[in-house]
Order: structure tokens, then sequence, then C-alpha cells
């Protein structure tokens, strides 16, 4: 199963993002409802793209990616460490607004629905 090796740690590198940035002390950051959607890794396993969302809106996720790109080498270190990696991928975070498409999405659908 080709790529069975790649999802794994692009998962198990989304849980370790997820629990290093409650350590994040940068405004942009804390105290924010933001999600990590997705992390893609590449074949090599030296990048991954993590995309993050955020509840209030898309300009706070870009807000939370820019600060989050900046604490990149501690959150890659930290997630190196945690994970037992040799060489931990280098991270780039984008702000995505797939919460609130979704969100948008299910408001639409109960409009029509007539909330049933």
């Amino acid at each position: 199963m080709p790529g069975h090796n790649k999802d794994r740690i692009a998962e198990d590198i989304k849980r370790e993002i997820i629990a290093v940035m409650k350590d994040v002390k940068d405004p942009r950051v804390a105290d924010k409802f933001l999600t990590v959607v997705r992390v893609n890794v590449s074949g090599d396993l030296s990048s991954a793209k993590v995309y993050i969302s955020s509840l209030g809106g898309i300009e706070e996720a870009k807000a939370a990616a820019k600060a989050l790109d900046g604490a990149a080498g501690y959150i890659r270190g930290e997630v190196g460490h945690n994970l037992h990696l040799r060489k931990a991928p280098e991270l780039k975070f984008i702000g995505d607004d797939s919460v609130e498409h979704g969100m948008e999405i299910m408001q639409k659908l109960h409009d029509v629905t007539g909330g049933k």
C-alpha cells in the first residue's frame, strides 16, 4: 500500500502539532479556536504543509498561520522529539477557510430543509 507510511506520519504530525500549539504564547495563536485541518507531507518527508482553520474566519486563520510560521522551528523540534524522527520535516503553515465554508453549507442545508 504505497503512501500508507506517509499518511500515518502526516496524522502523527497533525496530532503532535495540535498538542504543541497549546504552548505557543503568541497572542495570534493563544486563546483562539484553531483547528489543524490537514497535514500534507512531501514524498521524501522533508517538508509538510499544515492547514490551519479558525472559527474567527479566514483572516484570523491567516494571522495564526503567520504566527505559527514564526514558531515553526520550536514546533518542528518538539514534533521531531516527540515522534522520535531522525529528521523532522520543515513546516509551512497555511490559513484555511474550510471550517467556515462547512458552516455556510450546513446553514444552507438547514435553510433548504426548513430546520428539520
